[in-house]
Formats: structure tokens, C-alpha cells, sequence
């Protein structure tokens, strides 16, 4: 069986997520068979595996540090919320049920077999499992039910290492403050602490590292530095979704309040010239060259939301002036004729879209979860420059569209969006992780803006994730104490 340790943290977006993905990253460096696992998740951003099977988005983002194809078995419990008090259960990949949060909180135990079955096959394959927790372990009105902190590590035997967000301030009480609301038996398993995210000279922090170290009696195995690596995260607080300075070509992405895979969209921030940015209101629209409706959990609830804000009216007065608009799933699906939800899936009933494409959308209570890769067929037209580009992806999404006119966009031999004008939407998530398909966006859009941009940054995007891989590596590995993290884990080093 693998060796085991867990990374948990004092909130969430303490940098749990990194330092997981960071350990698999340094392990692989040195020679061992690491991967990742999370017993639940709670996102709007997930990933389709090649069988089709849905997980977190984060942990496919440490198997890829890993080096490892992304496993059900690393997250076998994801939950999507589906409004303030509700979740839609994924269950070892597949739609369980929905379920408010006081009934899936009493039905937790349930999981466990769910959970132990994926994590020892996991152990059984690899030579070490770094486990990552999530919110924080001194959730005291939670913890008789806990799956995913030290009621994992209690299951797995784990010791934990728990990390801390300096840069929110107050991290020496939030660690301190952890510790002491745990129990003797979990205090014991605590063998360390992270100090994530500092900013400024390490030296004026030695005096609190000692003092807490007194205090809790746990050793701080490091101080890591504020990082600005880009890596997909799926944090609902990420950095990625406040608004940046337009530049010469100007991409605005509708922060929908349910949106899910906004990930889709970092390789533009990656382009020389092209500023991305996320609105949520009228005021932030500006005069952008191309807007995008990302994916969403509540297709309906988020397109009344548009017109509850004025977004609509925006959206197709840009549509109308010419510009670029590009839906991908459930923007897709809003950009339509009508959505149609005859078998209650979001609530029930007909709503018309934005009218900007000739589709019509019917939800169905089956849930599509597939890969599929090929190339775009020929286009013409607006987005013309796209025709023949190879788009490797996965679709995620309730509900099928039907194309009543437009051009369709098919990859590979399967309809998977259509075009109008100006106007283009598509199933698939990761469409832009390709190179081509991103230069061939921006090149279309700064010939309608007038502008020569000259050569466009070209990039290899699995090159370039690689390499922010060992960014990461490299610093968590000069930043923290490995020989002793080593010997926590059980391992030679």
C-alpha cells in the first residue's frame, strides 16, 4: 500500500490545492508514483476523464502535475451547488441525486464505503497518496460527519500538515486557533505547518514562527512566498475573476453568479496584447471587442440574471454593432431561440434566449459527460479563420440544442455548437486550450479593430503548464523543510 499525507488548511483558498499539486509535482521529481486524492469537492468547475466521468477540476490539475491521466478515483464525491442550500451529488463520476445541505450532511456516512473503495485501489497502484482536505478542520458544528478532513486522515491513517493564508492576515491565530479546537487524537496527527503566500523578508517572521511553534507545540516546516504562477484553480475567490486594464484587443467575460469552468478562458491572459476580463455589471461592460457567456450550473436562473442587470441589452447591442460574441455550454445554450425544461431539471418551464443564434434547447435529466476531439469544420464568414483547427475537449452540460438555421460547428464528426454572423457558441470546454484556435480569435479581432499586433505569442499549451509546474515545485521545494516532510510521509528521500 502507498504512503500517505494530507494537506489541510485553516480556510479555504489557504493554497491547499497548490501545495497538493506542488508535493505530487516534487515527488514525481524524485523518482516516486504520486497522485492525488479529495474524498468530496465542492465546485462549479470540474473535468471530464476519457471515460467520461466528471471530477474536480483541482485534482486533474495535480494528477497533471503528477504526470498521471486524471482518475475518478481521486475525487469520488463532487458537489455542484445548485442554489444556497443545495448540491447536485456526483457520485464516482456520475449524477447521484440533489440533495439539500442538512440531508446530504446526515447521509455522509453513507459515502464512506464509496470513499474507502476509491482511495485504496488509488493506494494500491501508486507509491505515495497526498490527500487534500477541504475548508478547515475546525469546522466544530461539522465535525461528527466528517468525510473530507481529519475524519479522512482517521480513515487513512494520515498525518497532516496544515497551511496557512498570511497574506489575509492573522495567520499565527487561525493556526493557533485550529489546534486548539481540535481533539487530543486529531491534535496528535498534526505533524506541521505551512506558511502560504508571504509577502517581504522572511527574517521578521522568525520571531511568530518560534513563538507559535511554543505555543502548539507543532514545528513550521516553511514559509512559502506569494506566487504568480498560472495554474487552473477553481476557487470561487480566485484572483482570476477581478476585472484587469483593457489593452489592445479587449475580451470581457460575463461573471455569471452560477458560473462553472471559468478556467476555459485563462489561455488569453497568456497573449501579448489581449486583456481578459470578468463583468458582472453594466457599468464594468465597457466597449470590449468580444464577449464571452461562459458555463454555468443554472443555465435559466443565470439568463434572468442577465436581464435582471442589463447585460442582455448589452450583450446584443454589441452583437448588433458587429462584434464578437462567443457562448460556450451554458452561454451557449442562452444565446438561443428558447430553453425548454419539460422535465424539471432547473425548475420547469420555457424561457427565451438572447435570440442571437437560431437554436432551440431542451433539458433532459440525462447529463452529458464525454471527451471528444477533431477538427472544426470549414466556416465562413466572421469566424472563418477557424475552419480546419484541431480542438481536443469535453462537453458537460443538461439538455440538447437543435440548430434551426446557422452554420453548425461540428468537431470531428459531431455538431458541437453553430455560428451566425458574429455570433458562435459551442459544447465544448477547453475549445481555446489550443494555440491555433486563440491566435486565430485575437487575429480576428484586431483585423475588425484596425490593429497589426504583428506575431502573436505562439506557445505549446501542455509546454507551458509543465513549466509552471516546476515553478511551483521548485519553489514549495526551497521553501519548506522536504527532508522532514519526507520523514511525516514515511518516505526516503
Amino acid at each position: 500500500m502507498a504512503k500517505v499525507i494530507m494537506v489541510q488548511g485553516t480556510t479555504s483558498n489557504a493554497g491547499k490545492s497548490l501545495t497538493v499539486a506542488a508535493l505530487c509535482k516534487i515527488f514525481k521529481q524524485d523518482g516516486y508514483k504520486a497522485a492525488p486524492f479529495k474524498s468530496q469537492n465542492m465546485a462549479l468547475n470540474s473535468f471530464i476523464t476519457k471515460d467520461g466521468l466528471e471530477m474536480g477540476r483541482a485534482q486533474a490539475m495535480q494528477a497533471e502535475a503528477a504526470g498521471i491521466e486524471p482518475d475518478i478515483r481521486m475525487n469520488p464525491i463532487l458537489l455542484k451547488p445548485t442554489g444556497e442550500k443545495g448540491s447536485q451529488i456526483v457520485l464516482n463520476g456520475k449524477v447521484f441525486k440533489d440533495m439539500s445541505a442538512g440531508r446530504y450532511h446526515n447521509y455522509k456516512k453513507e459515502m464512506i464505503p464509496h470513499i474507502m473503495k476509491a482511495y485504496n485501489s488509488l493506494a494500491g497502484e501508486y507509491d505515495v497518496i497526498v490527500i487534500e482536505g477541504a475548508g478547515s478542520p475546525a469546522e466544530i458544528n461539522l465535525k461528527d460527519m466528517d468525510i473530507v478532513n481529519m475524519g479522512m486522515a482517521k480513515l487513512t491513517d494520515a498525518p497532516v500538515i496544515i497551511v496557512g493564508d498570511i497574506d489575509r492576515g492573522g495567520v499565527f491565530a487561525s493556526l493557533a486557533g485550529t489546534m486548539l479546537l481540535l481533539d487530543a487524537e486529531e491534535k496528535s496527527r498534526v505533524k506541521g505547518f505551512v506558511i502560504n503566500k508571504f509577502r517581504g523578508d522572511v527574517n521578521l517572521l522568525l520571531p511568530g514562527l518560534r513563538m507559535l511553534e511554543e505555543i502548539t507545540n507543532v514545528d513550521v516546516l516553511g514559509v512559502v512566498p506569494y506566487l504568480n504562477i498560472d495554474i487552473d484553480d477553481e476557487d470561487s475567490l480566485s484572483e482570476r475573476l477581478t476585472n484587469h486594464a483593457a489593452d489592445s484587443v479587449d475580451i470581457a467575460v460575463i461573471r455569471l453568479p452560477r458560473i462553472s469552468n471559468f478556467t476555459d478562458f485563462n489561455v488569453f491572459s497568456m497573449i501579448e496584447g489581449v486583456s481578459l476580463r470578468y463583468v458582472s455589471n453594466i457599468r464594468d461592460f465597457g466597449n470590449p471587442d468580444m464577449v464571452i457567456v461562459p458555463g454555468t450550473k443554472n443555465t435559466i436562473e443565470d439568463l434572468k440574471w442577465l436581464r435582471q442587470t442589463g447585460l442582455e441589452i448589452k450583450i446584443k447591442k454589441h452583437a448588433d454593432d458587429g462584434k464578437a460574441v462567443f457562448g460556450i455550454c451554458g452561454g451557449y445554450q442562452m444565446l438561443g431561440e428558447t430553453i425548454s425544461d419539460p422535465q424539471y431539471v432547473e425548475g420547469g418551464g420555457e424561457i427565451e434566449g438572447l435570440k442571437l443564434l437560431k437554436i432551440k434547447t431542451v433539458f433532459s435529466k440525462d447529463k452529458t459527460t464525454t471527451q471528444n476531439s477533431g477538427v472544426i469544420n470549414k466556416l465562413s464568414g466572421f469566424y472563418e479563420k477557424l475552419s480546419g483547427i484541431p480542438v481536443e475537449g469535453y462537453e458537460i452540460h443538461m439538455g440538447e440544442s437543435e440548430i434551426i438555421d446557422g452554420i453548425p460547428m461540428t468537431i470531428g464528426n459531431k455538431m458541437e455548437g453553430c455560428v451566425n454572423g458574429n455570433v458562435a457558441g459551442s459544447y465544448i470546454h477547453g475549445f481555446f486550450d489550443n494555440s491555433r484556435t486563440v491566435n486565430a480569435i485575437i487575429e480576428i479581432l484586431a483585423d475588425k479593430k484596425g490593429l497589426l499586433l504583428g506575431e502573436l505569442k505562439k506557445f505549446d499549451m501542455k509546454k507551458y503548464k509543465e513549466s509552471q509546474y516546476d515553478i511551483l515545485a521548485d519553489c514549495v521545494r526551497k521553501s519548506l523543510d522536504m527532508e522532514k516532510i519526507y520523514e511525516i510521509a514515511g518516505m526516503k528521500k
